[in-house]
């Protein structure tokens, strides 16, 4: 067996171990061990919280259930991606910036801000709210539509706009 293919095996495993599918393309690979998926929950939840109108912490709380299952937290990913793709400057560096956004998580990921309430976040809340039984299951066949899907994607892009600009100001 030639190393190439034990390599493939060994990324595949990785990925699996790691609750990341073959088919989601980060930003950079490092995304996932630079915001973990408690960072995520904590700077989501006063958005979460704010839209729901619960405290904090049964925000928190009902994310990282949320967060738990991988195809959730695989589409979050896709829209932090997409949002550090389009912050991303000519002579920006992935490196460069996955550093910053580094920085961002160590110094503000427990004072974010809620984001502003749009129907396509509304749509990614759903979403999440699907996941831990929050939301009728009706809702999962409404955003399976082109028009659901597409008012989906656009929320989770926002969210991870949001993420991204939480983490980089200052």
């Amino acid at each position: 067996m030639s190393k190439q293919p034990c390599a493939r095996v060994l990324l595949r495993a990785l990925r699996r171990l790691c609750c990341y599918a073959d088919e989601v393309t980060l930003f950079s690979r490092r995304l996932p061990h630079v915001l973990t998926r408690s960072d995520l929950v904590l700077l989501l939840a006063p958005t979460y919280a704010k839209a729901r109108l619960v405290d904090d912490d049964e925000a928190s709380e009902r994310l990282a259930r949320a967060l738990a299952v991988p195809a959730a937290l695989d589409e979050l990913y896709a829209g932090v991606s997409a949002a550090l793709g389009d912050t991303k400057g000519p002579r920006t560096s992935d490196d460069a910036l996955v550093d910053r956004v580094s920085a961002g998580v160590v110094a503000r990921r427990a004072r974010a801000r809620p984001a502003e309430a749009t129907p396509a976040i509304s749509a990614a809340l759903i979403r999440l709210d699907l996941e831990i039984g929050m939301a009728p299951e009706s809702m999962r066949a409404t955003l399976a539509t082109p028009r659901g899907r597409a008012l989906l994607d656009e929320g989770l892009r926002a969210l991870g706009a949001h993420v991204v600009k939480e983490l980089l100001r200052g």
